[in-house]
C-alpha cells in the first residue's frame, strides 16, 4: 500500500487527490481561476478530513512539476514541500503534460501519438508528444503554433491534441490526421498511476533543491499610474 497525496496547480484548475497504490480514493478541486493561494490549503485540509486519513498515514506527496502557471506551480510546490517537511515524507514530481496525456487516453484509439498542450497565451503552447505507453517522444518545449507545426507527426498518422491549449490550435492545425478529442481537464486525479510508479521505484526529489519546470521566468507587470 502506498497512500499518496497529489497536488495539481499548473493551470487555472486547482485540485488535490488521494490515491492508494494508484487507485483513486477521493479528490477535490476548485475550478475558478486565480484562487490557488486562497483555496489550495483548504482543499487539502478538507480532502484529508473527508477521507478519514491523517497526514501521518501518507507515504508520499506528489506535485505537478509543470510546465504551466508560474505562480500556480510555486504555490503547489511550496505546500507540497511544507507537508513533506512536517510529516517527513518523500516528494514525487509528476510531469503535468504526461498526466494530461494519461487522462486523455480514454479518448484515444490505438497507439497514435498524443501531443499534450498547456495554454501559454496567444498562439503559444507548452507541449510534449507521447508515443506508445505514454513514453515521451519529444522534449518539453514552448511552441508558437502555425499551420506547419507538428507536420512530422501528422504525416505519420493520426495525432491527438489534448489539454487546455488544444482548442485554440484547432483552426490552425487543419491536417486530416489532426484529432481534437473532448477536453480532459488538468487534474490531480490523473497523477495517481504515475506517482505510484515513481514511489515503487523510489524516484524522489530533493526537498531543498527541487524547483518546478517553469520554461519561462515570471515577468511582473508594471503597475498603471493612478493619476
Amino acid at each position: 500500500m502506498a497512500l499518496i497525496l497529489s497536488i495539481e496547480t499548473a493551470t487555472e484548475v486547482c485540485s488535490v487527490a488521494l490515491h492508494d497504490d494508484g487507485a483513486l480514493v477521493d479528490f477535490k478541486d476548485w475550478p475558478e481561476p486565480n484562487a490557488h493561494a486562497t483555496q489550495l490549503g483548504l482543499l487539502v485540509r478538507d480532502l484529508m478530513q473527508r477521507s478519514g486519513y491523517a497526514f501521518s498515514d501518507l507515504d508520499a506527496v506528489a506535485v505537478s512539476e509543470g510546465p504551466g502557471s508560474y505562480t500556480g506551480l510555486r504555490i503547489g510546490t511550496s505546500l507540497a514541500k511544507g507537508i513533506c517537511y512536517a510529516a517527513e515524507l518523500p516528494l514525487i514530481s509528476i510531469s503535468t503534460l504526461q498526466a494530461i496525456a494519461l487522462g486523455s487516453r480514454i479518448n484515444v484509439t490505438g497507439d497514435e501519438h498524443i501531443v499534450s498542450m498547456i495554454d501559454a497565451r496567444r498562439m503559444e503552447v507548452y507541449c510534449q508528444s507521447f508515443g506508445q505507453s505514454l513514453v515521451p517522444a519529444s522534449q518539453v518545449e514552448a511552441v508558437v503554433v502555425d499551420g506547419e507545426s507538428f507536420a512530422h507527426l501528422l504525416e505519420k498518422g493520426k495525432t491527438y491534441f489534448v489539454g487546455n491549449g488544444a482548442a485554440k490550435c484547432r483552426p490552425v492545425l487543419t491536417h486530416t490526421n489532426a484529432v481534437f478529442p473532448p477536453e480532459v481537464l488538468c487534474s490531480a486525479v490523473h497523477m495517481g498511476t504515475l506517482a505510484a510508479e515513481k514511489f515503487k521505484a523510489e524516484t524522489f526529489e530533493d526537498l531543498a533543491g527541487f524547483t518546478p519546470l517553469y520554461l519561462k521566468e515570471f515577468i511582473a507587470k508594471k503597475a498603471k499610474p493612478l493619476f
